[in-house]
């Protein structure tokens, strides 16, 4: 049986990313016409990791950044919320290791400011690490939300 790639692995494996594709028709209804980028996961490591301590950014301004950078109409939604968990993971894994130059994983979020529930110890280590570097955290319904979270945002 094939050993499992750890995190770190899985984040330097780019399968052949990132690439530019049009958007399909399937995908025309929500997203309009143009391209699309599907990045390495690399790429979205790097966006996160640039984000400085007391900002923060969202999954929609690093598929901004990447749609950018690559000439594209739009940034995949998918593959990016895909790669920054990954990324989220590998850094835990790092950080297990002794390393301390991490990606502030926890300085990203969902859309709206929402904490990632998904990401190494869930809502509760990352509003912690959040609360630390200045952020208020409020619970609205089941998720949390950094307050004025937009205020923060990262120049990217």
């Amino acid at each position: 049986m094939p050993k499992k790639k750890s995190w770190s692995e899985k984040l330097k494996d780019s399968k052949g990313l990132p690439k530019v594709e049009r958007i399909t028709d399937k995908m025309s209804k929500r997203w309009g016409t143009g391209t699309v980028v599907i990045p390495a996961p690399m790429e979205v490591d790097e966006i996160m990791r640039r984000v400085p301590e007391g900002k923060l950014i969202t999954i929609n301004e690093i598929r901004l950044a990447l749609a950018k950078r690559h000439g594209a109409t739009i940034g995949c939604p998918m593959t990016t919320g895909i790669f920054a968990w990954i990324a989220a993971n590998a850094a835990e894994e790092q950080r297990q290791k002794g390393e301390k130059e991490i990606t502030p994983y926890w300085r990203t979020l969902k859309t709206g400011g929402v904490i990632n529930p998904k990401y190494p110890g869930g809502v509760e280590a990352q509003k912690k690490l959040l609360e630390k570097e200045g952020q208020r955290v409020v619970q609205k319904g089941k998720k949390y939300v950094v307050v004025d979270y937009e205020k923060s945002l990262a120049k990217i």
